[in-house]
């Protein structure tokens, strides 16, 4: 019987050739048959991809040989088996792209200068030991629609490169001397994250080791998480139980919903919260505001 898995990963560590990573990990993944998306850096590696239980085992061995990929730490999830479209395997001046590529430093233990990392179990310790900590969410704006900590800080970015402005104009300074918990899908958004709000003067910043996927795997909704997780593959969204919360509620009718859909238009990425009802249907605020303009004869 066929069983899909999907894996989920990161390594930061410094790559003298990354192009010839490329070609290893392309060829390896055609040969066992997976799809997904792999970003290579100067820096390390980012990637997500599924395929059947034996051919993910088995990239998971093959990938560890490489010996500065020896310690990945693979998150597995279940798959349906159409997860993604097609194999992508890409060199990129970063493996997450915060339009920072010079403030980064790596070496063979990770990212210099990021933030503390806590365990599920050690972020439930900090909370319970101060009553000043402040989730930041390091995701983009529309996945928190539907998930995210209990009262965490969700800034408005539209992608990971608006973080670096959202962060100089000076909207959260008045974090920088508490406990700040960043937080993302598997943990490498906040890898980058956490450096660059140290670099800004923000003083005790800790990263959730492991990310959402690794606090879900631990506690499930009996915890801080509210709502579910967006990924990003064909799946759109996760749940950690069937006690799963729905925080989200759909753009075009405001009904409580935890699925997510592209703008109606063709040409926009905008992802938006639907419920069954408005599917297909929902543009985003720029796209419905032509729509209408077009109507109008404008």
């Amino acid at each position: 019987m066929a069983v899909p898995k999907i894996l989920l990963y990161y390594r930061f560590t410094p790559i003298a050739n990354p192009d010839a990573i490329r070609l290893w990990q392309r060829d390896l993944c055609e040969s066992l048959g997976l799809k997904g998306r792999i970003l290579i850096s100067k820096h390390g590696i980012n990637g997500t991809v599924g395929g059947e239980l034996a051919d993910v085992k088995r990239y998971v061995r093959k990938t560890r040989e490489y010996a500065p990929f020896k310690d990945i730490d693979f998150k597995w999830s279940e798959g349906t088996g159409d997860d993604f479209p097609k194999l992508s395997v890409r060199v990129r001046d970063e493996v997450v792209s915060f339009g920072a590529p010079g403030e980064l430093q790596v070496d063979d233990d990770g990212v210099i200068g990021g933030g503390e990392r806590l365990t599920p179990e050690q972020l439930h310790e900090l909370v319970a030991e101060r009553d000043d900590v402040a989730f930041f969410d390091g995701r983009n704006a529309f996945e928190a629609a539907v998930g995210r900590f209990k009262d965490a800080v969700v800034p408005e970015v539209a992608t990971t490169r608006d973080f670096i402005e959202e962060l100089d104009s000076g909207k959260y300074d008045h974090l920088k001397q508490k406990p700040v918990v960043t937080y993302c899908t598997g943990g490498v958004r906040c890898e980058v994250l956490s450096a660059l709000m140290r670099d800004r003067g923000f003083e005790e910043v800790y990263q959730l080791d492991g990310g959402i996927v690794r606090y879900g795997e631990t506690f499930g909704d009996a915890g801080l998480w509210e709502g579910s997780l967006y990924v990003f593959d064909r799946r759109k969204t996760v749940e950690f139980s069937e006690a799963a919360s729905v925080i989200g509620r759909c753009a075009g009718c405001g009904a409580p919903s935890s699925e997510m859909e592209n703008c109606s238009d063709p040409s926009c990425r905008v992802q938006l919260v639907s419920c069954t009802a408005c599917a297909g249907r929902l543009a985003c605020e720029a796209h419905a505001t032509a729509l209408a303009q077009r109507g109008m004869g404008e």
